[in-house]
């Protein structure tokens, strides 16, 4: 598994972005999440040995988790980017993106149904954006489609969505001020994934985490390890 991040920085666009783990860190470093960079390594996927193999072994790789694939921002890039990912068809690239009703002005122009070691994730939070942007993306032609809700910050309805839809991913928001996750709206997401045979993973708890009417306050670094303690993971 690797990471590559043609470019970085990205501007707030939705309710998910209020306490966005990118503009948290940038502040941390003095480092203006507004600027959006071309990275020195934005070439890294092609980079070679000296024997002539790729340097980034075969596999998953993250694409731009430091900003957004379809950032306006980075329309002059995005060109080339497709280019490496064409040339590294053994590896698989996978993106989050806000900002789904792009798509169709950023795919290159041999797209067609679809790169086959391209996975799309389309990101929700809420029941508007759920219904505004998925709508959009089951119409897209896109070979590998994920659903990200995450942070989810109320319960949703998404189970008409979820044809071709491969996998749902489900998380709570972190932050001292985070908006709570209901354990009951991550169980019904997972029962609509199940009646759809959706995978479905639980990434991880709320800072402000309700069960059972309860409430806890979780730390930050226990948040992924308490949601897979859940153990409600769902693979068909």
């Amino acid at each position: 598994m690797s990471r590559w991040d043609p470019w970085r920085g990205c501007h707030r666009c939705s309710e998910g972005c209020k306490y966005c783990y990118i503009h948290k860190g940038d502040a941390r470093r003095g480092i203006d999440t507004s600027n959006i960079v071309r990275s020195e390594k934005f070439s890294r996927p092609i980079e070679k040995k000296k024997n002539g193999e790729y340097k980034m072994a075969p596999g998953l790789v993250y694409l731009c988790f430091s900003g957004d694939f379809l950032l306006e921002d980075a329309d002059e890039w995005r060109a080339e980017a497709w280019k490496i990912i064409r040339e590294r068809s053994d590896c698989t690239f996978l993106f989050l993106t806000k900002r789904i009703e792009r798509f169709m002005e950023c795919i290159p122009s041999d797209w067609g149904d679809g790169y086959e070691n391209v996975v799309v994730c389309c990101t929700i939070e809420n029941q508007d954006n759920a219904d505004r942007k998925l709508s959009v993306f089951q119409k897209l032609p896109i070979k590998h489609k994920q659903i990200t809700a995450q942070p989810l910050i109320e319960a949703i309805d998404i189970e008409r969505y979820l044809d071709g839809i491969e996998a749902v991913v489900v998380g709570g928001e972190s932050d001292r001020n985070a908006r709570p996750l209901d354990y009951a709206w991550v169980l019904s997401i997972r029962e609509q994934c199940i009646r759809k045979k959706t995978a479905f993973y639980f990434r991880q708890c709320g800072t402000h985490f309700i069960k059972d009417g309860k409430k806890y306050l979780l730390q930050v670094k226990d948040l992924c390890s308490q949601a897979r303690k859940a153990g409600i993971d769902y693979e068909p």
